[in-house]
């Protein structure tokens, strides 16, 4: 699925609007969340709630299309959260098909590794 950028101005800034969307929606859907430990927030600081970056990602392509917008004279469109909405929920639906087979039917953001691992000995469990 393309986003359609209206006229890209800048194709290069572009590419890293959507390139950067793309990474956030993965890190909502993956890794982001706030801890509390009772009132107090467990995980502070950057140090503690993983944000992802470059060296967390796989590689991927971007693609855009190109159809001026009509509304305004430059042709441009918004792209700032395009990479972002259809991600978290690509990933999330992509693992709940990968566990369907297991009756897993819903998983919780973040899907960490520990929540995946919970989900498929739950489905186990009820599946004995």
């Amino acid at each position: 699925h393309a986003v359609d950028v209206g006229r890209a101005i800048n194709p290069a800034s572009v590419e890293g609007q959507i390139e950067g969307g793309f990474v956030q929606g993965l890190g909502f859907a993956l890794t982001e969340e706030m801890v509390w430990d009772g009132a107090r927030l467990a995980n502070p600081s950057l140090l503690d709630y993983l944000v992802p970056s470059a060296a967390e990602m796989p590689s991927f392509e971007t693609a855009f299309t190109v159809t001026p917008s009509t509304s305004n004279p430059l042709g441009v469109k918004g792209i700032g959260e395009a990479g972002t909405i259809g991600a978290a929920p690509a990933v999330i639906n992509a693992i709940v098909d990968a566990l369907s087979g297991l009756g897993v039917t819903d998983m919780p953001m973040p899907a960490s590794p520990q929540t995946v691992w919970n989900a498929i000995h739950t489905a186990q469990g009820a599946s004995k």
